[in-house]
């Protein structure tokens, strides 16, 4: 008998766990090739896990709510063709915390337990905050649910009972605000951090002045915090400007969107013209796709475009464009629809968001002419675009010099400077600026 190792797959750049919400499959059920086997979550996003070979459950090794790291065994598969196999982990380097986790050692299941008062701070799985959110219940309130899951976790018939009680008169809530408990909870974090985090955490007093609310930050926006500190505390960030006249590049695009969309069923948008620029300015400038190893450049040899997606609750994830030089501008746009429509939808893999080389984020879709973005570790640039605004422009011609009204957009870009110079990074900036001003107007489709 052959047995197949099913491990948590590596979901993001900077995710080490995820959260198990469903099993599909029990001990004993058989199992296809890529058949899905359970829901996952992250702090971002909620993914099926496929199965990596054919065969039988035989061993699941996690609960329903559990937060495992990645690279974890989750499950085994009995495959019957004598041969012993591993399925093979994400291609990425693992973090150490996950390395350790996956040491050869006996799982041991973990009795239930029944607390209000778990050690650290307490983990909500994303299910049980949606529950808690569509019937009115607060962070401090969720607090004082005993849970019944893994290391007293709050589940979903922990949830469900409280709400049922709770409406049927069973329990009385007090109104008095829980200001120890906001402030005191996120500091258990912090210590976990790094010593920045602690010292201005600890800075939070238990009693505020004045006419205040007090609102804890729940799991996903605590992540999101600590990785745009870990970001800005891994590269010092140099932001460079350019202004670019886009007519051309405007004009093309309304003329040819309806034929585009009638021979391809597909909306053109600006983003896969703006990766297409950024693209051929990488080629150039192969330094903007690397990353940093100690003393060590690694240049990236695959051009892969993360693109910054907002999601219906707010929150942006970054899904990639793999092998974005390989595509045409055809092959480019339905990428960035498919992959959109993915994200909004909750719909995206977890290969969707990972391996991506160069990041480019458009802070003009909710009206910004212009950003200073945060680098995607462990990439060492990112882009921003602007909104495209008509302004009065000083137009040079052979005839001299008239004013004529022009599309014009602010393009930014963060990058690196501990490999990227500021020359490099403007001489970069401006070239991306002048491949879009440069757009020829009479381009075939």
């Amino acid at each position: 008998m052959s047995v197949v190792d099913l491990v948590m797959p590596k979901l993001g750049e900077s995710i080490m766990e995820a959260t198990i919400l469903k099993w599909h499959k029990k001990p004993g059920d058989t199992v296809k090739m890529d058949e899905t086997v359970l829901e996952i979550a992250t702090d971002k996003v909620d993914s099926e896990v496929p199965s990596t070979s054919e065969g039988t459950i035989t061993e699941i090794l996690f609960n329903e709510n559990d937060v495992v790291p990645i690279g974890t065994v989750i499950a085994r598969i009995s495959t019957g063709n004598g041969i012993i196999s591993v399925a093979p982990v994400a291609s990425q380097p693992q973090p150490a915390v996950a390395a350790q986790v996956v040491e050869e050692v006996p799982y041991q299941p973990t009795t239930a337990v029944n607390t209000n008062k778990p050690s650290g701070i307490r983990f909500y799985s994303p299910l049980v905050l949606n529950i808690a959110a569509n019937e009115g219940i607060g962070m401090a309130e969720l607090e004082t649910i005993p849970g019944t899951g893994n290391e007293g976790r709050v589940t979903k018939k922990d949830i469900l009972e409280y709400v049922a009680k709770k409406k049927g008169g069973g329990i009385a809530m007090s109104h008095e605000p829980r200001a120890a408990s906001v402030v005191q909870q996120p500091v258990a974090v912090v210590k976990e951090q790094r010593p920045l985090e602690t010292q201005s955490s600890q800075l939070a007093a238990t009693n505020y002045s004045g006419n205040v609310e007090i609102i804890e930050m729940d799991r996903m926006r605590k992540l999101i915090a600590r990785h745009m500190v870990d970001s800005k505390h891994t590269s010092p960030h140099v932001t460079s400007f350019a202004e670019c006249d886009v007519t051309n590049l405007v004009m093309w695009r309304n003329r040819v969107k309806k034929e585009f969309e009638k021979r391809e069923n597909e909306k053109i948008t600006f983003t896969p013209l703006f990766i297409e620029a950024v693209v051929k300015c990488i080629k150039k400038y192969p330094w903007l796709n690397s990353s940093v190893d100690g003393d060590k450049i690694i240049v990236k040899k695959d051009i892969n475009i993360g693109m910054a997606t907002a999601m219906p609750s707010g929150n942006l994830i970054v899904p990639v464009i793999k092998n974005a030089d390989q595509l045409n501008l055809v092959g480019l746009t339905k990428q960035v629809n498919n992959l959109a429509n993915a994200a909004r939808n909750g719909k995206l893999k977890p290969d969707d968001t990972t391996g991506g080389t160069f990041t480019l984020t458009n802070v003009g879709t909710f009206g910004s002419i212009m950003g200073t973005p945060i680098i995607n570790q462990p990439q060492v640039a990112i882009m921003a675009v602007g909104a495209i605004k008509k302004r009065p422009m000083v137009i040079e011609t052979p005839a001299g010099d008239t004013i004529g009204i022009r599309h014009m957009m602010y393009i930014s870009m963060s990058y690196d400077h501990r490999i990227i110079d500021g020359s490099l990074g403007a001489t970069f900036l401006q070239a991306v600026s002048k491949e879009l001003e440069n757009f020829n107007p009479d381009r075939e489709i």
